[in-house]
């Protein structure tokens, strides 16, 4: 892979099969790499195309929210760096090679530095005050402007819809194994209930839509906000989820892989942290019925990926990365373990959305 993208890929975006290429974050869909060269360097990625199907949709949304941000940002009302994407040498905001694949670069920041797992309420008050403010400065961005990249990507209906064909196709034969978590997911008709009471109330807005931890990076040299990250499923939808995937991603203190389940809890102080930092950035942009909402995003999400987690798992792992056997059975197992804790606490963690 290295000796193709420095061969075919780099002369594209003008630079030499000499630079330094390397392998760069974890993410479960795409494939990423650092690439410097003593003039520069960017984020060069191989965009998933099984997934992200619409792939030029995917990279001209991304510039419409970095060209809103950066007028925002010189404007003086966005704080953090903006990640932008790099043109080929064409102009072109990606480069198509058919079956050698979709590729895109954006910007490299500086001394920036993620992690996979919240230390404590200040990195969590931190981080949601980054991507509150990050919904804040898009507030003004007609949502309508932006193309789905995946079609009804948080919609919890036809993400059970799919764990269902999954079970009953059971086309790898591991139904068996997991059958106590399938009949978990597929026993949760009150959520299912109570999302389509609440969702058609509430407006659409201009969503990042995978706000995980590490999609926030902070300054290496004293740990404050940089910048968000991972913009490709930047689209119209709901904040709830947002917030959402902040709770799933940042309470607790295993990563979502872990199958030390013991430990995979929902910790109040993050969780109360991450309610001050989210609430007190977007504070009257959000509605009565989106405020109201937030609470009922955090259940969906964490649910919602252990259903997509385990709906991979028994199409025999197609859209996620996997790195051992039954991977995304222990995403799943932990996510519905999230999910579990949520619920115990439901009482105490609700009080500090009022």
């Amino acid at each position: 892979m290295i000796d193709f993208i420095r061969q075919q890929v780099l002369p594209h975006f003008g630079v030499t099969a000499s630079a330094k290429v390397s392998p760069l974050g974890n993410g479960h869909i795409n494939d990423t790499f650092l690439v410097r060269w003593p003039e520069g360097e960017f984020v060069l990625q191989r965009l998933n195309t099984e997934v992200f199907t619409q792939p030029h949709a995917l990279v001209s949304n991304a510039q419409k929210v970095a060209e809103h941000l950066l007028a925002k940002h010189e404007a003086g009302e966005y704080r953090l760096s903006v990640v932008q994407p790099v043109t080929d040498s064409q102009g072109e905001l990606a480069l198509d090679l058919g079956d050698q694949g979709f590729w895109r670069a954006i910007t490299y920041l500086a001394f920036s530095h993620s992690i996979e797992v919240v230390a404590d309420a200040a990195q969590a008050e931190s981080a949601a005050k980054a991507f509150g403010h990050f919904s804040r400065a898009l507030s003004d961005l007609d949502a309508s402007q932006l193309e789905d990249v995946i079609a009804k990507f948080h919609h919890l209906p036809g993400r059970i819809a799919q764990l269902q064909a999954a079970v009953a196709k059971n086309s790898q034969g591991r139904l068996k194994e997991c059958q106590e978590w399938v009949d978990f997911a597929l026993s949760q008709d009150e959520l299912l209930n109570e999302l389509s009471e609440v969702e058609v109330l509430l407006p659409p807005r201009v969503c990042h839509n995978d706000t995980k931890i590490n999609n926030m990076l902070f300054d290496k040299r004293d740990m404050s906000s940089m910048a968000i990250i991972d913009l490709d499923t930047c689209m119209q939808g709901h904040l709830m989820y947002d917030f959402g995937d902040m709770v799933r991603t940042f309470t607790s203190p295993e990563a979502e892989d872990s199958t030390n389940l013991a430990r995979v809890e929902v910790r109040e102080p993050i969780f109360a942290a991450i309610c001050r930092g989210y609430l007190g950035e977007l504070g009257e942009v959000l509605s009565d019925a989106e405020r109201q909402s937030l609470w009922l995003g955090a259940r969906v999400i964490s649910l919602m990926i252990g259903v997509r987690f385990l709906t991979d798992h028994l199409n025999g792992d197609v859209y996620f990365h996997i790195h051992h056997e039954n991977h995304n059975l222990e995403r799943a197992v932990n996510q519905f373990t999230l999910y579990k804790s949520l619920l115990s606490q439901s009482d105490s963690l609700k009080a500090y959305l009022k």
